[in-house]
């Protein structure tokens, strides 16, 4: 029986926007996508990908379930169709009912809302995402399209590389100097859950109003899924949407 685990998260006195973080287990896909794998882009059988995203959708209560081909760009995309096929690394809509679908296996899902619920988005950021800064350019992109100032918006990362895990061994070359305080050169790990934090502050987001699941996805591979720990694997999610009036 499909029934997929996920961790509910709800902004403190934003009672009209819904996020969720998903977990593997409990979904149609078998060995070695087992069990809630969500990405019909890792070899999985389309048919238990559909099954999980549509008991999701049945679950949540989304009218449409949308998300993209992530790339480790910096493309927001807005108002997106289900079913559309786009490349891109950030979804955002003021539909109500409307989930947006973040896929990860070690990269961050970044979720975000309007403190007046009036819009959502979501953005997934892995290492060359923070590299890029795309917690910050993407916070822009919202704040021209809804017009509005980024102390406004409020955000969750979810479940993730933890610090321990996030290993690079050619630091250095892949993130450059202006990120060596997140590294430690004794285990070379970077601090990527405190990089994004930085970033959207940088961005003027307020502190209080961001937030994290301290969940490492390597760390607990009963739970989710991760590149890291298993090459062939499936992909977990991070959901937001506007509640349905």
């Amino acid at each position: 029986m499909i029934q997929i685990a996920f961790i509910p998260f709800a902004f403190p006195g934003l009672s009209n926007v819904g996020c969720a973080f998903t977990s593997r287990q409990g979904g149609a896909s078998i060995y070695p996508y087992f069990a809630g794998n969500l990405s019909y882009e890792v070899g999985d059988d389309p048919e238990a990908v559909t099954a999980n995203r549509a008991y999701l959708k049945e679950r949540l209560g989304f009218s449409a379930l949308v998300d993209c081909t992530q790339v480790h760009g910096d493309a927001v995309l807005f108002d997106l169709e289900e079913g559309v096929p786009r490349e891109a690394d950030g979804l955002a809509t003021d539909r109500s009912g409307v989930g947006l679908m973040i896929k990860t296996a070690d990269c961050q899902p970044i979720l975000l809302a309007h403190e007046t619920g009036r819009f959502v988005a979501g953005l997934h950021v892995g290492w060359r995402g923070n590299v890029i800064d795309f917690p910050g350019t993407g916070v822009r992109q919202l704040c021209e399209r809804y017009d509005c100032d980024p102390s406004e918006l409020l955000a969750v990362r979810g479940p993730s590389l933890g610090p321990q895990q996030a290993e690079f061994t050619s630091f250095a070359t892949e993130f450059g100097s202006a990120f060596t305080r997140y590294f430690d050169p004794a285990s070379q790990t970077a601090n990527l859950w405190q990089l994004t934090h930085d970033q959207l502050r940088a961005a003027g987001l307020r502190e209080e109003r961001i937030h994290g699941i301290n969940l490492c996805t390597q760390s607990n591979p009963e739970m989710f899924f991760s590149y890291r720990g298993e090459t062939t694997t499936g992909r977990q999610s991070g959901l937001i949407w506007i509640q349905p009036h």
